[in-house]
């Protein structure tokens, strides 16, 4: 018989009520074992590989299912609970969800705690790294699912469906043709581009240095992007786009700012022009950035000679947008496709509109969640959006983990998904040269390359 003894962990927590309820042992409690302190199993008590549970999308370490468990409830909690504390997630406070620099996310009470009153380094529960409690940042994927599903709450699966993830074939002609990165390579990652000419794909993420550059063959070319307080430091980037003459453009949530590097990574531009909080971001043909500004609910033009480093107009071109984030513009018409976070009333969830606009910013076309649930049997919350090489809009949605094309401008808005499985979370969107569709996927930390099949 093996008996589980409950010990108090450095952090100082217990078993909690909930843990006792379910069967489980406490969030830092270990079974005693032959091993001594930490309590590990042996290798003939541990159960086989196959029973030990899933792997948490934001976790990094096994948890048996319980009894009765089905696995995707437990998927459900280790996405939405702290894994130390078993606690949910939520957007202030204590339980506000941050990122390790190995990966991993706990809730901001277990950090302080890990890190003691000292404030000293404090150790990963998951793969025992050290850290300092400044080095951690918030996650910022859990924190917009945490805002798709609002006050009301729900369930995760209500929100995002039951269709698990993996790398299943997409219908439409499109199949999955290569997966970079992962767990590990990739920490948190948010934004996603592609070089017009050379087919390299530039990814920001939350690691230790902030973009990675792919070659076409998926093989890691380059990491740039240091996280610290110098000018050119990366303190959290939000998006990245590539222009026409190789500059990849991040925009820096951290201190408010829009970043240019050339390939090689050196900093060549970084522009602070009163922005709120600038975010989403995409390149015109000749090398201009449009971008959004969230908080000021305004759309922005970038110009300027990345070569020089030197800013020749950065001028806004439309306002009263509402939290603007997600822009792509039409390498062929001009066009600008922006998707704005409306915001919720009352313990309903917010929503999200899909608003595209002329090359002379005219405004062509408008459709929100609401609207969309009306016209079509899916409520749709669009998280990033680009044009193919047709001028048809495409967008990333959370609710159905798909990405579907709502036709172009003057048809818009239509409804065919092209990809309906192997997603989890995504939001970033991006075409190659060869007309390859890039997905970012933040579920499971990974770019995911489809093409015709």
């Amino acid at each position: 018989m093996l008996w589980w003894i409950y010990e108090p962990c450095r952090a100082g927590h217990r078993d909690t009520p909930r843990s006792r309820r379910e069967g489980r042992p406490g969030p830092c409690s270990s079974p005693a074992g032959p091993q001594g302190a930490r309590g590990r199993l042996s290798r003939a008590q541990r159960p086989p590989r196959w029973a030990r549970g899933i792997r948490g999308r934001c976790g990094g370490s096994d948890r048996s299912p319980q009894a009765g468990m089905a696995a995707e409830d437990e998927a459900e909690l280790s996405l939405l609970e702290c894994r130390v504390c078993f606690e949910p997630y939520g957007p202030e406070g204590e339980r506000r969800p941050l990122n390790l620099p190995c990966g991993h996310v706990l809730c901001r009470g277990c950090v302080g705690a890990l890190a003691g009153a000292e404030r000293r380094r404090l150790e990963c529960p998951f793969c025992r790294r050290l850290c300092g409690p400044a080095e951690t940042s918030d996650c910022r994927p859990l924190l917009q699912l945490l805002e798709l599903l609002g006050p009301a709450g729900g369930g995760l699966a209500s929100a995002l469906g039951r269709s698990g993830g993996g790398t299943a074939a997409a219908p439409a002609g499109l199949g999955l043709r290569l997966c970079l990165g992962g767990w590990g390579s990739l920490v948190n990652p948010t934004g996603v581009a592609a070089c017009p000419g050379s087919g390299r794909l530039a990814v920001a993420h939350d690691g230790k240095k902030r973009i990675h550059v792919f070659g076409p063959s998926g093989v890691c070319l380059r990491r740039f992007g240091e996280r610290g307080d110098a000018g050119n430091d990366i303190k959290y980037p939000l998006d990245v786009t590539v222009t026409s003459d190789g500059h990849v453009v991040v925009t820096d949530g951290g201190d408010c700012s829009v970043k240019a590097f050339d390939f090689e990574g050196r900093g060549v531009l970084a522009v602070r022009e009163g922005f709120c909080l600038p975010w989403g971001l995409d390149a015109t043909p000749k090398s201009e950035v449009i971008l959004t500004d969230s908080e000021a609910g305004a759309l922005y033009r970038l110009a300027a000679d990345f070569r020089r480093g030197e800013l020749k107009k950065c001028q806004m071109i439309r306002s009263r947008l509402v939290s603007p984030r997600a822009v792509a513009v039409c390498q062929t018409s001009g066009a600008v496709v922006v998707i704005e976070h409306l915001k919720a009333r009352g313990p309903s969830k917010g929503s999200t509109r899909v608003t595209i606009f002329s090359a002379e910013m005219d405004l062509i076309g408008q459709m929100d969640s609401f609207g969309l649930n009306l016209t079509f049997p899916s409520r749709i919350h669009a998280t990033a959006v680009a044009f193919d090489k047709e001028g048809r809009v495409i967008v990333t949605d959370v609710c159905s983990q798909a990405v579907i094309c709502l036709g172009k401008p003057e048809e818009f808005p239509i409804f065919n998904p092209l990809i309906s499985h192997g997603l989890i979370y995504p939001v970033g969107l991006t075409y190659m040269a060869n007309n390859s569709l890039v997905v970012l996927d933040s579920g499971d930390h990974s770019i995911k390359v489809y093409s015709s099949i």
